[in-house]
């Protein structure tokens, strides 16, 4: 079956937050804290409001790629002018599916949102598991980020 790619519902919310769950635990988090209640009250009201959206992989009903941007503001600087930034999270493909371009395509898709919201760069801070994509992708490093010029 060939994949399909969507952009996140709240249908899709619950599996979603516990594959971001398991995305942290597989990057080292060990913290005994349930972030269920806080990431399902993140996602709906941003969601809502438009600064998060995700685009999602998907096998038949199976979500087996996630990507996620947060756009958020700051005062301009000479680095982003319109102060507005896409902060990339999320981005997680079950290792059944990984090296097939899935992470590459939903990074495509997540910066065209960050792009048409009007953001001058994106944002994130990479896993070891990620750096490779992003590098590839044209972010480069500044201080303890990456970061992609749009």
């Amino acid at each position: 079956m060939a994949l399909r790619y969507q952009r996140l519902t709240q249908a899709e919310l619950p599996t979603f937050i516990s594959l971001r769950i398991r995305q942290l635990r597989e990057e080292g988090a060990k913290e005994p804290v349930d972030l269920r209640p806080a990431l399902e009250d993140y996602y709906c009201r941003h969601m809502e409001d438009g600064t998060f959206v995700s685009w999602l992989a998907m096998d038949g009903d199976r979500i087996v790629g996630t990507s996620g941007m947060s756009f958020v503001e700051k005062p301009s600087y000479y680095g982003c002018p319109t102060g507005r930034i896409g902060l990339l999270s999320s981005m997680f493909t079950d290792p059944g599916y990984r090296r097939r371009g899935i992470a590459r395509e939903l990074l495509s898709r997540v910066v065209e949102e960050a792009r048409a919201y009007g953001c001058g760069v994106v944002q994130i801070t990479a896993s070891d598991l990620g750096v490779l994509l992003y590098s590839d992708f044209g972010f480069v490093k500044n201080g303890n980020f990456m970061q992609y010029p749009l």
